[in-house]
């Protein structure tokens, strides 16, 4: 694929710093009902669900926020949202901002794993399979054997070496990409940029880079399963694995997740055009929504840091088991938050 700085020209820099000037600073309730039920809408609604429809997902249904939960919280939480249980293994649905490993100044997974599983009455020790990142929502596949564990890696590992995809994410995009369906190809690598630690494409790696480990290629399959109003619900099967990369790959193809706070500074409307911001300018900070689609969602500028990741790990191959015990693949629906913006949006699965 093209990047989009090889594409475009933007002839004069005062105008982009103008623009990135005008970005909006960045600022930095739980629910009882489980996220795996689907959020349903009946043909004749009352006027009580006519209200509810004015609602924003700040209201209705909600968004969890791990930084407020306590351990014992968190822990029922995600008791509450087992969507697999069989044999040695557990599936739960985690919130975005949940850590897998993390630092020891925050809850992460694996720090309250005993208390989980002690809540859960499972006796032998629970261990990560595999987990959607911290910035992500969705799947958290666990174990209890690690004679299962080591199958399940050595099947990861024979997908990835068969260019297999077995992880499928959703997400809501800013933006439709063109062509409607395809895959993005681009090395990435980390960068200090005024003191954050942030990841950066780049053009033309060097060999020496590549091998050093400082650049890595990486490639994401998408696809559009419905657009609406300039906003699409986008299906990502990441190829590679490194850090962000779903979030910077999504604004190389000029469409930015929603609630992404970090990378989608980089793209903006010049003239009319799709234009790519440089890197030194386009620092993290509050997403900028247009307006109409803000009032879609019935929220408000001031009230768009509060705006969640929609980022969802939603489906994980599964190996095939000679037992039959295993279904093919494992599913997690979009938190309700996510469900609740498609509906405002008027985004769609097609069945």
């Amino acid at each position: 694929m093209a990047l989009p700085w090889k594409r475009i020209c933007l002839p004069v820099c005062g105008l982009i710093r103008h623009i990135a000037a005008l970005q909006i600073p960045s600022t930095r309730r739980k629910h009882s009902v489980p996220w795996y039920q689907e959020i349903q809408q009946t043909p004749d609604k009352t006027k009580k669900d006519q209200k509810e429809d004015q609602r924003s997902i700040l209201r209705n249904p909600g968004i969890v926020t791990v930084r407020k939960l306590s351990k014992e919280e968190l822990c029922q939480h995600l008791a509450q949202n087992v969507v697999y249980r069989e044999g040695p293994l557990l599936a739960i649905n985690k919130p975005q901002g949940l850590s897998i490993a993390g630092s020891s100044e925050e809850i992460s997974l694996v720090s309250i794993l005993p208390d989980l599983q002690q809540l859960l009455e499972i006796k032998p020790e629970l261990h990560v399979v595999k987990a959607a990142p911290k910035e992500s929502s969705g799947l958290v596949l666990l174990s209890t054997c690690h004679v299962t564990t080591k199958n399940f890696e050595d099947f990861y590992s024979q997908c990835r070496k068969a260019k297999k995809p077995f992880t499928t994410f959703r997400a809501i995009t800013l933006g439709v990409p063109d062509p409607a369906e395809g895959d993005v190809k681009v090395a990435l690598k980390e960068e200090d940029i005024k003191d954050l630690r942030l990841v950066i494409p780049v053009t033309d790696p060097s060999k020496g880079s590549l091998e050093r480990r400082e650049v890595k290629e990486t490639r994401t399959l998408y696809k559009v399963l419905d657009s609406a109003d300039g906003c699409s619900l986008l299906q990502l099967q990441p190829m590679t694995v490194f850090r962000e990369q779903l979030l910077v790959q999504c604004t190389l193809k000029f469409c930015p997740i929603l609630g992404d706070h970090t990378y989608s500074a980089r793209v903006a409307k010049i003239l009319g055009k799709d234009a790519y911001i440089p890197f030194e300018l386009a620092l993290p900070q509050t997403q900028r929504v247009e307006e109409k689609i803000l009032r879609k969602m019935q929220f408000s500028s001031q009230q768009m840091h509060r705006m969640p990741l929609h980022l969802h790990l939603h489906q994980l191959l599964m190996p095939k088991d000679p037992q039959g015990r295993y279904p093919a693949h494992l599913q997690a629906p979009p938190l309700p938050f996510f469900q609740r913006t498609m509906a405002l949006l008027g985004l769609r699965v097609q069945n």
